[in-house]
Protein backbone atom coordinates (compact mmCIF):
# COMPACT_ATOMS: atom_id res chain seq x y z
CA UNK A 1 0.00 0.00 0.00
CA UNK A 2 3.02 2.64 0.84
CA UNK A 3 4.85 1.06 -2.20
CA UNK A 4 2.06 2.23 -4.43
CA UNK A 5 1.35 5.22 -3.02
CA UNK A 6 4.96 6.46 -2.97
CA UNK A 7 4.67 5.43 -7.48
CA UNK A 8 1.86 7.54 -7.61
CA UNK A 9 3.36 10.85 -5.87
CA UNK A 10 6.70 10.15 -7.94
CA UNK A 11 4.63 10.01 -11.04
CA UNK A 12 2.62 12.84 -10.00
CA UNK A 13 5.74 15.01 -9.49
CA UNK A 14 7.12 13.58 -12.88
CA UNK A 15 4.28 14.79 -14.59
CA UNK A 16 4.25 18.24 -13.06
CA UNK A 17 7.73 18.52 -14.09
CA UNK A 18 6.89 17.71 -17.60
CA UNK A 19 4.32 20.17 -17.55
CA UNK A 20 6.28 23.01 -16.63
CA UNK A 21 9.07 22.04 -18.67
CA UNK A 22 6.56 22.17 -21.74
CA UNK A 23 5.27 25.78 -20.56
CA UNK A 24 9.51 26.99 -21.27
CA UNK A 25 8.65 25.58 -25.07
CA UNK A 26 10.96 22.50 -24.03
CA UNK A 27 8.90 19.87 -25.92
CA UNK A 28 11.27 17.30 -26.45
CA UNK A 29 12.52 16.97 -22.91
CA UNK A 30 8.82 17.51 -21.39
CA UNK A 31 7.39 14.47 -23.61
CA UNK A 32 10.75 12.22 -22.29
CA UNK A 33 10.45 13.00 -18.32
CA UNK A 34 6.99 12.51 -18.80
CA UNK A 35 7.72 9.19 -20.37
CA UNK A 36 10.21 8.14 -17.63
CA UNK A 37 7.49 9.61 -14.73
CA UNK A 38 4.68 7.02 -16.32
CA UNK A 39 7.16 4.26 -15.41
CA UNK A 40 6.32 4.09 -11.67
CA UNK A 41 2.13 4.26 -11.80
CA UNK A 42 2.44 1.65 -14.69
CA UNK A 43 4.87 -1.01 -12.15
CA UNK A 44 1.47 -0.63 -9.79
CA UNK A 45 -0.81 -1.00 -12.69
CA UNK A 46 0.67 -4.01 -13.72
CA UNK A 47 1.37 -6.08 -10.37
CA UNK A 48 5.31 -5.50 -10.35
CA UNK A 49 5.40 -3.48 -7.52
CA UNK A 50 3.90 -5.34 -4.89
CA UNK A 51 5.95 -8.89 -6.83
CA UNK A 52 8.82 -7.04 -5.63
CA UNK A 53 7.49 -6.28 -2.35
CA UNK A 54 6.59 -10.08 -1.73
CA UNK A 55 9.87 -11.02 -2.86
CA UNK A 56 11.75 -8.76 -0.92
CA UNK A 57 11.19 -10.09 3.15
CA UNK A 58 11.67 -13.65 2.09
CA UNK A 59 14.43 -15.53 2.83
CA UNK A 60 13.80 -18.25 0.67
CA UNK A 61 13.74 -15.66 -2.51
CA UNK A 62 17.30 -14.34 -1.14
CA UNK A 63 19.05 -17.07 -0.72
CA UNK A 64 17.89 -18.07 -4.37
CA UNK A 65 19.05 -14.78 -5.48
CA UNK A 66 22.78 -15.49 -3.70
CA UNK A 67 22.45 -18.87 -5.39
CA UNK A 68 22.28 -17.26 -8.94
CA UNK A 69 25.30 -14.61 -7.86
CA UNK A 70 27.20 -17.80 -6.97
CA UNK A 71 26.41 -19.27 -10.45
CA UNK A 72 27.44 -16.24 -12.23
CA UNK A 73 30.49 -15.93 -10.36
CA UNK A 74 31.59 -19.11 -11.16
CA UNK A 75 30.58 -19.16 -15.13
CA UNK A 76 32.39 -15.87 -15.43
CA UNK A 77 35.62 -17.32 -13.57
CA UNK A 78 35.57 -20.50 -15.83
CA UNK A 79 35.49 -17.73 -19.20
CA UNK A 80 38.16 -15.78 -17.56
CA UNK A 81 40.61 -18.82 -17.00
CA UNK A 82 39.36 -20.02 -20.47
CA UNK A 83 40.18 -17.01 -22.02
CA UNK A 84 43.38 -16.74 -20.39
CA UNK A 85 44.61 -20.15 -22.03
CA UNK A 86 45.30 -22.00 -18.63
CA UNK A 87 44.75 -25.31 -19.48
CA UNK A 88 44.54 -29.02 -18.42
CA UNK A 89 47.70 -30.77 -17.17
CA UNK A 90 48.37 -32.76 -20.49
CA UNK A 91 47.91 -29.13 -22.53
CA UNK A 92 50.58 -27.47 -20.38
CA UNK A 93 53.10 -29.94 -21.01
CA UNK A 94 52.53 -30.20 -24.58
CA UNK A 95 52.72 -26.68 -24.77
CA UNK A 96 56.25 -26.93 -23.12
CA UNK A 97 57.37 -29.54 -25.67
CA UNK A 98 56.35 -27.72 -28.20
CA UNK A 99 58.10 -24.23 -27.03
CA UNK A 100 61.38 -26.47 -26.48
CA UNK A 101 60.96 -27.56 -29.79
CA UNK A 102 60.94 -24.24 -31.34
CA UNK A 103 63.76 -23.25 -29.32
CA UNK A 104 66.13 -24.74 -32.57
CA UNK A 105 66.67 -22.65 -34.94
CA UNK A 106 65.82 -23.81 -38.43
CA UNK A 107 69.30 -24.15 -39.55
CA UNK A 108 70.79 -25.04 -36.38
CA UNK A 109 72.44 -28.21 -35.29
CA UNK A 110 71.46 -27.78 -30.97
CA UNK A 111 69.23 -25.56 -29.50
CA UNK A 112 70.11 -22.21 -29.11
CA UNK A 113 69.51 -21.79 -25.18
CA UNK A 114 72.86 -20.33 -24.25
CA UNK A 115 75.47 -22.70 -22.75
CA UNK A 116 74.25 -23.70 -19.90
CA UNK A 117 76.40 -21.15 -17.74
CA UNK A 118 74.17 -19.18 -15.28
CA UNK A 119 74.72 -15.15 -16.13
CA UNK A 120 74.95 -14.42 -12.62
CA UNK A 121 78.40 -16.54 -12.60
CA UNK A 122 81.89 -14.58 -12.38
CA UNK A 123 83.45 -15.72 -16.00
CA UNK A 124 87.31 -16.31 -16.15
CA UNK A 125 89.16 -13.22 -16.18
CA UNK A 126 90.07 -11.91 -19.44
CA UNK A 127 91.72 -9.10 -20.97
CA UNK A 128 90.25 -5.66 -20.80
CA UNK A 129 91.21 -5.11 -24.32
CA UNK A 130 88.38 -8.43 -25.35
CA UNK A 131 85.59 -7.40 -23.37
CA UNK A 132 85.80 -3.81 -24.64
CA UNK A 133 85.66 -5.55 -28.05
CA UNK A 134 83.48 -7.64 -27.30
CA UNK A 135 80.85 -4.90 -25.99
CA UNK A 136 81.79 -3.04 -29.51
CA UNK A 137 81.02 -6.00 -31.32
CA UNK A 138 77.90 -6.00 -29.55
CA UNK A 139 76.92 -2.16 -30.42
CA UNK A 140 78.00 -2.93 -33.57
CA UNK A 141 74.95 -5.48 -34.46
CA UNK A 142 72.67 -3.77 -32.67
CA UNK A 143 73.59 -0.03 -34.90
CA UNK A 144 73.48 -2.69 -37.55
CA UNK A 145 70.24 -3.50 -37.15
CA UNK A 146 69.12 0.09 -36.29
CA UNK A 147 70.43 1.24 -39.38
CA UNK A 148 68.40 -1.75 -40.92
CA UNK A 149 64.99 -0.42 -39.63
CA UNK A 150 65.78 2.99 -40.61
CA UNK A 151 66.15 3.65 -36.78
Amino acid sequence: MLAETICSAVSAAGLGIAAVTAYRKRFLAATRIAAYSLVPIALVLTGVVQWVSDIAFKPSVWLGFGLLGLAWLLFMTTRAIERRGVGTRKERKAAAQAAQRDAVAPAASAPSLGDGVPALQPQAKEKPKQQTTAAGEDFSDIEAILKKHGI
